[in-house]
């Protein structure tokens, strides 16, 4: 399988709200097109430290290439004072379920000692993603004993009669040139009922060096086998073309246990533009007898989201 690239569809405007960024982005298939949620980072104060928000792009269904609208302004207000979403929010995953929306999120606070600190939050939608509401103000997926740093980056799907969500869980964290950088790798969990997670703290997918980091994930299912593309880096000096975000894949018989093979990703970096150093954050859309792949480039996302096709 390979990935036929059609070019960047969103650059963020820096006279909008929609100051910088456009990481993480999520679709959404609704009657007439897509909705694609994406991380922005809207102006702040010179001076003040950026805060992330949760917007939507609207694509042509027919040609995702094509932009129609976005949102006026954040479809979750940021959570508030000492809330673990009280700074930051990312999309990163989309369900249907009983005429509702529902968005698995990420949310951040800062900290001390290290930047920043992240869990998973749920949101619930009523109005096909215009707006959301919180399904509780503390996370669905956050620190256990066994997990003691951040949660991140979830995936979610219902397959075989239970919902399953692939995460990020932080390993440790390190410093380098007076940096602290986190290791986060793929966990998995499983849930009756996409609330309350089962989970063991255990990673699931092999890497290449101790210290690799994970970070997005699509999966799709075929004939029974499940395939994944994830984008991956090392843990130190990766803000470069030569260390930065690439997209692996792997496949598995039982969403546990992964086999992985980079060389069959189908997809890299380009020779020049926009996603000529990086790769990040593939999320995949199966609709309309089509296969998509959203996804990151240059510095995780700063110039924008793009689309790829699968070629079988």
């Amino acid at each position: 399988m390979r990935w036929h690239k059609h070019g960047k569809v969103f650059s963020p405007n820096p006279e909008g709200w929609m100051h910088a960024y456009a990481q993480v982005p999520t679709p959404l298939v609704l009657s007439d097109r897509l909705r694609v949620f994406i991380g922005v980072r809207p102006r702040r104060p010179v001076g003040e430290l950026p805060m992330s928000e949760i917007g939507y792009v609207d694509l042509d269904r027919a040609d995702p290439s094509k932009v129609l609208g976005q949102s006026d302004g954040s479809v979750l207000p940021l959570g508030g004072l000492g809330t673990f979403d009280e700074f930051g929010l990312h999309p990163l995953s989309t369900v249907r379920r009983d005429g509702e929306i529902w968005l698995y999120y990420v949310g951040w606070t800062r900290m001390v000692s290290v930047p920043f600190n992240r869990a998973i939050g749920l949101a619930i939608s009523n109005d096909e993603g215009q707006s959301f509401r919180r399904h509780s103000p503390g996370p669905v997926v956050g620190p256990t004993a066994q997990e003691p740093f951040l949660q991140q980056g979830p995936t979610v799907k219902f397959y075989n009669g239970h919902w399953h969500m692939w995460y990020l869980g932080g390993i440790e964290w390190l410093e380098h040139e007076g940096r602290k950088e986190c290791v986060y790798q793929l966990m998995h969990a499983t849930s009756d009922d996409g609330i309350s997670w089962d989970r063991n703290g255990k990673t699931c997918l092999p890497t290449c060096e101790p210290t690799e980091c994970h970070a997005g994930q699509g999966i799709i299912e075929r004939e029974g086998r499940y395939h994944m593309w994830f984008s991956y880096r090392p843990a130190l000096d990766f803000r470069n073309g030569l260390r930065g975000y690439r997209i692996g894949y792997a496949w598995s018989d039982d969403l546990v246990s992964w086999q992985r093979d980079d060389s069959r990703a189908g997809i890299d970096v380009s020779p020049e533009g926009w996603d000529s150093e990086m790769v990040c954050y593939p999320n995949i859309l199966e609709t309309d007898g089509r296969t998509l792949m959203f996804y990151c480039g240059n510095y995780f996302g700063r110039d924008g989201f793009g689309y790829a096709s699968l070629v079988e």
